[in-house]
């Protein structure tokens, strides 16, 4: 195969290769505790195409907050309810009843959008991009 046609195929894969950001329960939270857009911030940060994704078991962990006792976490849970909703945001059936976190670090092809801490190790042990929130208002892709 020539030079041209190998750079060629390069430029298609690049133009039309779509990355996939799974937002994990904790950073769908930020946008409300921490007052941070990020949305916007992950517009500003990824310079490339993406799309956002949860799995049905973060849905079931908001869905579960809303019924929290803490009147923070229940609003929180309401408008990241509605973000969900509102942001078109695909939901990714895991099928799988472990841990939220343990299937995120399973999950090949993806980067997690998180601030716990924990899981945020045990991503970059496994080699997993990472975006997260820096100084509680502004994200970083590591």
């Amino acid at each position: 195969m020539s030079l041209f046609l190998k750079s060629f195929k390069y430029v298609l894969s690049c133009i039309f290769s779509v990355e996939k950001i799974v937002l994990d329960t904790n950073f769908l939270l930020a946008v409300f505790e921490l007052k941070v857009d990020i949305f916007a911030e992950i517009e500003r940060v990824c310079d490339f195409r993406y799309e956002l994704f949860i799995l049905d078991r973060t849905l079931d962990e908001v869905e579960n907050l809303i019924k929290s006792s803490l009147l923070s976490k229940r609003r929180a849970a309401k408008g990241a309810l509605q973000l969900i909703k509102l942001k078109n945001i695909q939901i990714l059936a895991s099928n799988d009843s472990r841990m939220v976190d343990d299937i995120l670090v399973d999950l090949k092809g993806y980067i997690i959008a998180t601030v716990d801490m924990e899981l945020k190790r045990r991503l970059r042990k496994e080699g997993i991009q990472i975006i997260t929130i820096r100084q509680k208002k502004y994200i970083m892709l590591e």
